[in-house]
């Protein structure tokens, strides 16, 4: 059975949003683009629950093959230890228990992770690093992050950490969208923070003694089916996956 399972495309568990500001509504959901990405990157797609303890988590990392951690609403402070700033935005208490239970056991086992903007803080905390609550509040001088342009739209510039995994993937310099008013502060142990805007902002966390553990602070999922786009990203994590 081992050999029919390498065979196989790999299984890769989504982070579920949610939605429950209309009424009689309690969904679950994510957008199309993190299906589209990792099924045009030959992995097989499935959302997952909102698991509310690690026992939890390792039955349902048991069953991948790769975790991806999506964007979403702001990681409450107080796992990192700081009070909510003036301009923190909505926190999803449920969720936030369910992906660093899901992030923790997935690094325990070295299952390649990728986290994508809310994913890519997610991953920081997890692993002991905290963020930056509002970048306009907290940031001086920096650049506008939190763009209105179209999602597909690059809007700034990325610098890449010569030797990293990301630059291999992706080169030393490119543009990326951007949709987020936080950003990773303390890079955790062992970890390293592998792209950078002009104005210093975090934008790419990796840790080189894992299979694959890359995170990023934009939106690559966005640009699926576009000329300009971030296949090889997509196409090393399932490649990752799949070994």
């Amino acid at each position: 059975m081992k050999g029919v399972r390498l065979m196989q495309k790999p299984l890769i568990g989504i982070t579920a949003s949610t939605l429950r500001e209309l009424p009689n509504r309690d969904w679950i959901f994510n957008t199309n683009d993190y299906f589209r990405a990792v099924q045009d990157a030959g992995g097989i797609p499935v959302l997952l629950p909102f698991v509310t303890n690690d026992a939890e988590a390792a039955e349902v990392v048991d069953r991948l093959d790769g975790l991806l951690l999506s964007g979403g609403e702001d990681v409450d402070p107080q796992i990192y230890g700081e009070q909510p700033h003036l301009k923190l935005g909505g926190v999803a208490p449920e969720r936030d228990v369910a992906e660093l239970a899901l992030c923790r056991i997935a690094l325990e086992r070295d299952l390649p992770i990728l986290g994508i903007c809310r994913g890519h803080q997610v991953l920081a905390v997890a692993a002991g690093g905290t963020l930056v609550q509002d970048i306009p509040a907290q940031v001086p001088a920096a650049m506008k992050h939190a763009q209105q342009g179209p999602r597909w739209f690059a809007s700034h510039t990325v610098a890449v950490k010569p030797g990293s995994k990301l630059e291999s993937l992706m080169g030393a310099e490119f543009r990326t969208n951007s949709f987020h008013h936080q950003s990773v502060k303390d890079v955790p142990a062992g970890f390293v923070g592998s792209a950078a805007t002009a104005d210093g902002i975090n934008e790419a966390l990796e840790h080189p003694g894992h299979k694959f553990v890359l995170s990023v602070q934009w939106h690559p999922e966005n640009f699926v089916g576009r000329d300009y786009n971030f296949k090889p990203l997509f196409k090393a994590f399932i490649g990752a996956c799949q070994a």
